[in-house]
């Protein structure tokens, strides 16, 4: 069974929804979520943080669909 993860930027380096739940900055730079995130949406995040966020050459962040296997 594959499972479609969906990470969308609300502002880039701040605020993104993944699969509609909002995951944001705290004040103390750490990644934060109202709600615990699956495992496979926590890897996809961080996949997307290492890809697209932490990458100078993207100017404006895009939405992005990971699947599984």
């Amino acid at each position: 069974m594959s499972v479609e993860i969906e990470i969308k930027p609300i502002t880039d380096h701040e605020r993104y929804s993944v699969d509609g739940l909002l995951v944001y900055k705290d004040k103390f730079g750490n990644w934060s979520c109202m709600v615990d995130l699956t495992p496979t949406q926590m890897s996809a995040f961080k996949n997307y943080e290492k890809t697209v966020i932490n990458n100078p050459r993207f100017k404006k962040h895009t939405k992005a669909t990971y699947k599984t296997k």
